[in-house]
């Protein structure tokens, strides 16, 4: 009897691990269907068209800008679809390419106009788009590389995109900063660049222009006949020859888009190579395959999980020494806390574990961590499935709010780079101390199981139940059981809608959403790449041990 029920739950256990691979593979052929939109806007009519202006799309450019047989590590792919602005609905890749490529072995940061999406316009979301990724090149010290083919701002939203911090001038502020900081900022222009985008050209470091293909006017030849009355081609207001040879404004003139990729890598050949500022041991492969995570993580969202399955994934030779794993059982470990290496670089872990809720022994751990990690100078990765803080008076006299607000302080002030991923619920106050956006992560990454908002759908149909039924109480006239249902059924389909991975990726609430299989890779390029720039020494806050 015992051996017909040992091997009738192996099997169920077996059985829910293949449910759950064939929902996951499922799930990331749907992230595929919408990368496809964004990696071919247009159409091949739209590549068509391209090619009979000389033109290749950027990526195949940045193919050939980059290191030979390297990979390009593109950011944000989802940008941009279902933004419902005044005539476009969808601004497929945010309608802007960036990632990190290496050109001379040197980790850089590529921007590329798509002028196939409303030819290289700049929509909120592209500025977004933009910003996030000299944020990124900013903070981890690197050399940036402009691809520019833009009509400037996209006007009929002039005030979402113009006046204000964040908005079109920054981008040019940041090249400044970050050319004032010893990173190049090198612009090659493949198209039109007109008003603000000219400042595309004329800010960069060094600027490469190819021969009746780029242009670069503060106002183009329209503006100009309207405002002085002057007819002038385009050609011969601000040209390639016009801006290498009489103004100035640009300094290599090249005669297509390939001489002018091989005068950027030129111009970058003789940087000085960049190495990681920590000690890097040899690099093993798991012990367990990566793609067992497609196994381990259920289908349903909610569902606790045994993060250190995962962990085994991830890490060299599969090993993970952890922190205080007896501590508190039931409640202390629901935060799974310790070092791995990943391919080589050591990292400090702080993962949601079970059913993720962080009771006051799991925010202490953390935080306990997280100063750890900051004093040995240890890069922390947060692997964040919590659906919060635990509540109730118990956990309120125990001082969850006070030992929360350290978890949150810790986080805040860790000068360590800090990477966080996402693979389960990511709601409320454990979004922030478990290094949500607001808390700035070098990198943050959102698997098809991420739900990021405020709460689940469940809990705010509850919540907001609760309030609409005051509402009709006090107006005499109670809600019925079909209201109510149909109520819940709208909060739900909101809340749960705008926690999606989908959602998120949209509005860059993450900087890629990842495949399972792919997540060993990026997280060891992020950290290397965060690592380029020396670690500074610890400094926290004031705390409420």
């Amino acid at each position: 009897m015992t051996v017909t029920t040992t091997t009738a739950a192996a099997s169920a256990v077996t059985n829910a691990m293949a449910d759950n691979r064939i929902f996951w593979q499922e799930e990331e052929q749907r992230l595929d269907q919408l990368v496809q939109l964004a990696l071919w806007p247009g159409g091949q009519k739209a590549v068509d068209r391209l090619a009979k202006q000389g033109k290749r799309p950027v990526r195949e450019l940045i193919g050939k800008l980059i290191d030979p047989d390297t990979p390009f590590y593109e950011l944000s792919r989802i940008a941009g679809f279902g933004m419902g602005y005044p005539g476009v609905d969808d601004v497929p890749c945010g309608g802007l390419v960036t990632g990190i490529g290496k050109i001379y072995n040197n980790w850089t940061m590529i921007f590329a106009n798509d002028s196939r999406v409303k030819a290289g316009t700049y929509f909120p979301i592209t500025l977004k788009k933009h910003m996030r990724a000299q944020a990124i090149a900013e903070r981890c010290g690197l050399n940036c590389v402009y691809i520019a083919d833009s009509g400037g701002a996209f006007l009929p939203m002039q005030a979402e995109v113009f006046p204000d911090d964040q908005h079109f001038g920054s981008m040019f502020y940041n090249m400044a900063r970050m050319s004032a900081q010893g990173l190049k900022q090198i612009t090659l222009s493949t198209g039109g660049n007109t008003a603000g985008g000219a400042y595309i050209v004329f800010m960069a470091c060094q600027s490469v222009m190819i021969d009746q293909k780029a242009y670069s006017f503060l106002g183009g030849p329209p503006l100009v006949k309207m405002a002085t009355g002057e007819e002038i081609s385009a050609e011969d207001l601000g040209g390639a020859r016009v801006h290498t040879q009489v103004s100035g404004g640009a300094d290599h003139f090249c005669g297509d888009q390939e001489e002018a990729i091989a005068r950027v890598r030129e111009i970058l050949c003789l940087e000085k190579p960049r190495e990681v500022r920590i000690q890097r041991f040899e690099e093993r492969p798991p012990r367990v395959a990566a793609d067992r995570i497609y196994e381990l993580l259920p289908a349903a969202i909610h569902q606790g999980i045994d993060v250190r399955g995962v962990l085994e994934c991830l890490a060299d030779d599969s090993m993970f020494s952890e922190y205080k794993r007896d501590y508190a059982p039931g409640r202390g470990d629901n935060i799974v806390a310790g070092k791995m290496r990943l391919k080589g670089l050591p990292v400090g872990v702080i993962a949601s574990n079970a059913v993720g809720i962080i009771f006051v022994e799991a925010a202490r751990k953390a935080t306990e961590w997280i100063v750890r990690c900051s004093q040995e100078k240890i890069p922390l990765l947060f692997i964040q499935s919590s659906p919060g803080y635990m509540v109730g008076s118990e956990s309120e006299h125990m001082g969850i709010g006070k030992y929360g607000s350290d978890m949150v302080r810790a986080v805040s002030c860790a000068q360590v780079p800090r990477i966080q991923l996402v693979i389960g619920p990511d709601n409320g106050a454990a979004n922030y101390g478990m290094c949500g956006r607001a808390y700035r992560p070098h990198f943050l990454f959102h698997t098809m199981r991420a739900r990021t908002s405020v709460m689940s759908g469940r809990s705010a149909a509850g919540v907001l139940l609760s309030i609409e039924e005051r509402k009709y109480q006090a107006k005499g006239q109670p809600m019925s059981e079909e209201d109510k249902q149909a109520f819940r059924e709208k909060m739900i389909a909101k809340y749960d809608g705008e926690a999606h991975p989908f959602y998120c990726g949209a509005r860059l609430l993450s900087d890629r959403v990842l495949k399972f299989e792919e997540l060993r890779d990026w997280l060891a390029v992020a950290f290397e790449v965060s690592l380029l720039k020396e670690i500074g020494d610890p400094s926290f806050g004031n705390f409420r041990f």
